[in-house]
């Protein structure tokens, strides 16, 4: 009997150890592949540059890519400001709780138009600064 005790307790030992290894290789494993995209996403935000900074903000900020955002409301071009108002509307619409909708997709239909209006004033205001024209340049053409 002491025998059998001793096989199984030293069974249950091996196995226990097993899978705590098992768990920490999943867990270190995780740890990697968080920090590779981590150092990813800061080296293409370097890469280019203030809009790349900005527009990491931006995701941070609503918590999305702006391709995500674009998935969700279903848009390609950001220049398509009525597909953009018209996808967002009836998304919200049908999302809606009185029509059985889930107040979590709606919150990630809003939170895809608050990125990609981010992104758009983002274009509108480097678009307006521009250098102004010297006088010289506008007395010559």
């Amino acid at each position: 009997a002491y025998r059998k005790l001793s096989v199984m307790a030293r069974f249950i030992a091996q196995l226990v150890t097993l899978g705590a290894q098992l768990v920490g290789k999943a867990f270190t494993q995780a740890l990697r592949e968080e920090f590779r995209a981590a150092s990813a996403t800061k080296k293409a935000a370097e890469q280019s540059g203030r809009d790349g900074a900005n527009s990491v903000k931006a995701s941070a900020y609503t918590g999305m890519s702006l391709e995500e955002a674009k998935q969700i409301l279903n848009v390609r071009e950001l220049n398509d400001l009525d597909a953009v108002a018209k996808n967002y509307e009836h998304l919200f619409k049908s999302n809606d709780k009185s029509v059985g909708g889930s107040f979590y997709f709606q919150s990630k239909i809003v939170r895809a138009k608050e990125r990609i209006e981010l992104e758009l004033d983002k274009k509108i205001s480097s678009d307006q600064i521009k250098p102004p024209e010297t006088q010289s340049e506008t007395k010559q053409n």
